[in-house]
């Protein structure tokens, strides 16, 4: 299960990234700082809940080839929420994403701070990917906590794509009103077929 995990190619290279960064950590080319690994893994959250609930369940856009990467991000994960090919973030989304954001936190903190920011996003989306990897596998997770946020996720995808957009994080979700209970949403029809 963990090696067919690791086998992804976007995770593969979010842990080479992490491992490489803190070997630089351990080894003293880069001074951490644990606040902006905070701060870098709290941006991968917000963008998590963001992008999952206004950029992935956005209607169609107008142009071919911007429908063809709203189905390979996100509609077609929800037609088969069990195929491991559409589960994962692909490497040419995150690449660019990580890059951006690392840019950003070197032009408000400087160019040595985005190196730890870089490393918080990493780990948190290597927590991100590995919840969503377990929530759609067939595997009970052995926590009460594991089982619930596997439950959480699956309430998105089976009863209504309206609420729980927190995958790996749910906090979000009580800050903007998404979250409900597991008997508070109505089925939705489209949890399938987020556009017909």
């Amino acid at each position: 299960m963990f090696l067919t995990f690791l086998r992804h190619g976007s995770v593969a290279a979010l842990v080479a990234g992490a491992a490489v960064e803190a070997l630089a950590f351990c080894f003293g080319w880069i001074e951490p700082s644990f606040g902006l690994i905070l701060l870098g893994a709290l941006l991968f959250y917000l963008s998590e809940y963001g992008m999952h609930r206004f950029a992935f369940h956005a209607p169609p856009l107008s142009w071919p080839w911007m429908r063809e990467l709203q189905h390979r991000l996100h509609y077609d994960h929800h037609v088969e929420p069990s195929r491991l090919d559409l589960l994962f973030l692909p490497i040419w989304f995150l690449a660019p994403n990580l890059a951006v954001a690392t840019g950003l936190v070197a032009l408000v903190f400087g160019a040595q701070a985005s190196a730890s920011a870089l490393f918080g996003m990493m780990l948190a989306i290597l927590h991100y990917e590995w919840v969503h990897y377990v929530a759609h596998i067939p595997y009970q997770p052995r926590t009460r906590l594991g089982r619930w946020i596997k439950q959480y996720h699956l309430r998105h995808h089976f009863i209504s794509e309206k609420h729980w957009f927190g995958v790996s994080n749910p906090t979000l979700d009580g800050v903007f009103g998404t979250f409900r209970g597991p008997d508070a949403s109505e089925r939705s029809t489209t949890t399938r077929n987020l556009y017909s």
